[in-house]
């Protein structure tokens, strides 16, 4: 009889922690699903923000075409920055995003450099109120960006840690990829003195 309550003891024992694991495994799992819908949810945002400068730039372009048409290069080039973002946007890897975001940037940036030598454009109202709006999206594309880049950390971090990466190797969850700034983006940020 002291055998048969040793056994009875050992497999409730081990029945325990069977339903322990499996139950921290269901948590983990459950867990990564949480994150990674926060990184989706976080990529959203950035969507919405960056349809919002693409449907701005048109008119921006033809304002500025109004009063400075010769300036083609500038032009064309935020024109075909906008088209290449637009081409990328809807199944390209986050690399390949930023990538196309930063290209429009700088288009973006040389096209308001031309516009400081037409000071009627500058004076022109329907101009300030696009380069304002276009502002205060540029501004909720950096929150949004790092709102994502928060979200992905916090992924990344817990797929990339022991033991929660075997759960995360056995539920194909693979870390997410940055968005980040390019390097021109990143100098125009310094301050020297």
């Amino acid at each position: 009889m002291g055998t048969g309550i040793l056994m009875s003891i050992a497999g409730g024992v081990f029945c325990l922690l069977a339903v322990l694991v499996l139950g921290w495994v269901l948590v983990a799992y459950n867990r990564l699903v949480r994150q990674r819908n926060q990184v989706q949810a976080s990529w959203a945002q950035i969507d919405v923000q960056l349809k919002r400068r693409y449907d701005l730039i048109p008119n921006l372009v033809e304002t500025v075409r109004g009063y400075a048409a010769h300036e083609n290069a500038a032009l064309t080039g935020v024109i075909a920055a906008r088209s290449g973002a637009i081409a990328v946007a809807g199944a390209a890897a986050v690399v390949h995003r930023a990538e196309a975001e930063n290209t429009l940037t700088q288009a973006l940036g040389r096209l308001f450099a031309v516009a400081e030598a037409y000071p009627e454009l500058k004076a022109n109202q329907n101009f300030a109120s696009l380069q304002g709006e276009l502002a205060r999206t540029e501004d909720k594309i950096a929150y949004a960006r790092q709102f994502y880049n928060s979200a992905v950390l916090t992924f990344n971090t817990t797929v990339q840690s022991i033991p929660t990466n075997l759960v995360a190797n056995l539920g194909g969850f693979r870390p997410t990829e940055f968005f980040q700034a390019d390097g021109a983006e990143r100098a125009a940020a310094q301050v020297r003195y």
